[in-house]
């Protein structure tokens, strides 16, 4: 190692350190133990332009175990991004660049929001493969214009983690070359020595995953992390893991220790520690030479860019047809759909909403060429398969129909991933029921503000014979509850076409679809008409309705059905589709009255989940028929009719409200 590169990497330990310790919290131990690593790949194998941190063909560097943030803001200081010495300084303060983990959209450099542990190793499948996909949809001949690598840094928690499981299997079984994982391995955790509770080969595990395993025995050895990343560049056929041997809190007085992973070290250790790496300077303070060092690299950084402008050039000379989809692709606009008469064209045939959702993916995929997506081994159930679109596999990366295995939580950190690089149209699907098992992804897209689609099918005891253990409850109000997120409960197809189209329009909300399993009528509306999350179905013959009537999803039948026949009766009755809360309350508060008028108390909401969240919508006098136990196995029918999902019981509700 040279004496440059050695006070390179001691100038990202200690200003790591020097932050934690002037905001009394962080996590100093992992930027003082895998600094060399960190520097070695930054410095002498990331292809990047800190000058433009959204050049396309730039590695994607990710960092896995997000609590060691520290050392990423110093390196993004010290490339050159836009994150100052000042937001060093400022470390996990209210309003600052550099929050206690790293977040996409709020610090310039950072590629995706990790957060928990493990999702970092599947978002980088994820990068990987769309980069993949777009290299075999655009690059041509010896015009690469989709050349680059995916990296994740990431600490023995992750490796615990199911969710960096699910993806790495998926990583090896799809051969993805271009992705490389540095392990930290350091054997601490928040409780001690890792053998407590972890004490697995990880080697061998990812071995048997496919992947190419890489053993770095000197994780202070610049050169010997740097040939391990030679040589996992080489590799084509694999993704590769590089096993980094670490010590935690390397250079400290806590080195080795468990104190050393989420505590600042203190004063007096820290002044030990800075005395340990010969550094005399005061606090915060980049020598002379790591800053002319910086400047060098930060120049071929943005030569290497202007070299992939040239190619770019050359490449638009060649293939005219295709650099202009590549540049739609990246600042896609689908609000045409909106006048798209075939988009929206549904006849009357009962249909269930997840096939009614079918016929929409397929239409979208004759019409958005970056439209991908799949499910997590129930394409066949979830209606989500492209005609005639391809498998994307080992042996073709250019199909759009994405098979996740059995990874729920996986693939929704993949979609994630797929989304924030940029030119794709992302969907991913299973039953509702398991978005238990993807909820931090989900919640990650929201944070995010990613246009993820999910298509969630179904979505309630319409499940039938699989009974409790399939049929969704309380998910509905886990979905409604996450800030940023569009709920979407169709009641028809033409519901089911506004809700495809806020999703494929929407830019900054991640949208979930629950869709039926079972045949649903038709309803003679515009489907357009649910565009505002909700709207008057059936309306009263005054404009103040004596009851109002609001469901979702199947109940909304069932709801109209109850609604005509009062108003039959003589009672004046109002019946509301309410497909998507998320989207109703965004609407100007004059339409949100006009539909349901503050004037009116008497209200009966009808919903096959839990009853959770419906008092903002019925008042306190108002009546809730919902499920708020779990279900039962049986034929769908006899379901909804034992758990009060009639017409009959909706109107003795209303009757009872209304004192008749």
């Amino acid at each position: 190692m040279s004496n440059l590169d050695n006070t390179c990497i001691n100038t990202i330990r200690i200003l790591a350190a020097e932050s934690v310790e002037k905001a009394a919290s962080g996590h100093p131990g992992l930027p003082l133990g895998a600094a060399p690593a960190a520097y070695t790949l930054w410095a002498k194998h990331l292809n990047h332009n800190p000058k433009d941190p959204s050049w396309p063909n730039r590695d994607r560097f990710i960092l896995s175990a997000g609590h060691g943030s520290a050392m990423l803001y110093t390196l993004l200081h010290l490339f050159g991004y836009n994150v100052s010495m000042d937001d060093l300084k400022n470390f996990r303060q209210f309003g600052s660049k550099t929050p206690g983990h790293p977040e996409y959209g709020h610090t310039p450099g950072v590629e995706i929001t990790t957060g928990p542990l493990g999702q970092g190793i599947a978002n980088a499948v994820g990068m990987a493969m769309a980069e993949r996909f777009q290299a075999s949809r655009f690059n041509r001949d010896s015009l690469n214009i989709v050349d680059h690598y995916t990296y994740a840094l990431c600490g023995d928690g992750c490796m615990m983690e199911g969710v960096a499981s699910e993806a790495a299997s998926l990583a090896g079984a799809l051969k993805l070359g271009r992705l490389i994982l540095l392990y930290d391995w350091n054997n601490i955790t928040i409780e001690g020595s890792t053998d407590i509770a972890f004490t697995e080969d990880v080697g061998q595990r990812f071995t048997a995953y496919g992947w190419q395993v890489l053993n770095v025995d000197n994780g202070n050895s610049v050169e010997d992390i740097s040939d391990a990343l030679i040589k996992a560049k080489a590799e084509t056929d694999a993704p590769s893991l590089i096993i980094v041997n670490t010590q935690i809190g390397y250079g400290s007085p806590k080195v080795g220790s468990a104190s050393a992973h989420g505590e600042p070290l203190g004063k007096e250790n820290l002044i030990k520690t800075k005395e340990f790496y010969g550094i005399k300077e005061d606090d915060f303070t980049v020598p002379a030479e790591v800053s002319s060092h910086m400047e060098e690299l930060i120049a071929k950084g943005a030569e290497a860019e202007e070299n992939w402008n040239k190619l770019f050039e050359e490449y638009s000379a060649q293939y005219p047809d295709l650099a202009k989809e590549w540049k739609a692709e990246l600042n896609s606009d689908y609000t045409e759909l909106l006048k798209d008469e075939n988009f929206w064209a549904c006849d009357n045939t009962p249909v269930a909403t997840r096939a009614a959702s079918g016929k929409v993916i397929n239409y979208l995929s004759s019409k958005i060429p970056n439209f991908i997506g799949g499910s997590a081994d129930l394409a066949p159930s979830n209606k989500t398969n492209m005609k005639d679109m391809g498998d994307f596999s080992a042996q073709d990366y250019s199909g759009r129909n994405l098979h996740f295995g059995v990874r729920e939580h996986g693939m929704a950190a993949i979609a994630n991933a797929m989304t924030v690089y940029g030119g794709l149209k992302v969907f991913c699907s299973t039953f509702f029921v398991f978005t238990d098992y993807m909820k931090g992804a989900m919640r990650l897209s929201a944070l995010m503000k990613l246009p993820v689609t999910y298509v969630m099918t179904h979505d309630s005891i319409g499940v039938g014979e699989d009974g409790p253990t399939h049929e969704p409850v309380e998910q509905l109000a886990a979905i409604r509850s996450i800030p940023n997120f569009i709920d979407f409960r169709p009641a028809d197809a033409n519901e089911t076409a506004a809700g495809w189209y806020t999703a494929i329009t929407n830019t900054s909300s991640p949208t979930c679809l629950v869709l039926s399993r079972q045949n649903l009528p038709v309803l003679d509306i515009d489907g357009k008409s649910a565009l505002k999350g909700g709207y008057i179905l059936l309306d009263a013959k005054n404009n103040v309705p004596q009851i109002i009537l609001i469901a979702t999803g199947s109940e909304v039948h069932i709801t109209l059905e109850a609604g005509k026949t009062l108003q039959a009766e003589g009672i004046d009755a109002r019946v509301v589709s309410l497909p998507s809360w998320a989207i109703f309350e965004r609407q100007p508060e004059e339409y949100k009255e006009s539909v349901l008028p503050s004037a009116v108390e008497n209200r009966v909401a009808v919903e096959a989940a839990s009853s959770f969240g419906w008092h903002k919508y019925v008042g306190l006098k108002g009546k809730i028929i919902s499920i708020d136990s779990f279900g039962a196995s049986a034929p769908a029918d006899k379901l909804f009719k034992h758990f009060g999902f009639t017409a009959e019981n909706i109107m003795a509700k209303c009757r009872e409200l209304l004192g008749k």
